[in-house]
């Protein structure tokens, strides 16, 4: 699969490529993958509103993509 996701990228358009990333993201601490503002919300802003790293999360989400 040619798929690579961006930190640039609306969450709800990550799962659309694969469901599978909504158990990264969990994993990682972002446990509102479903809610509502995860819908318009930026992988980027989700990160900052969880403390979290974004160019890691791209990294982790891009391996498991690369591996299918």
């Amino acid at each position: 699969m040619d798929a690579r996701v961006k930190k640039e990228m609306v969450i709800a358009d990550m799962l659309q490529i694969d469901p599978g990333i909504a158990a990264i993201l969990m994993a990682s601490g972002m446990h509102c993958v479903g809610c509502p503002s995860a819908q318009g919300e930026s992988l980027e802003e989700a990160a900052i509103v969880h403390g979290l790293d974004a160019d890691e999360l791209v990294e982790n989400v891009n391996g498991y993509l690369a591996k299918k």
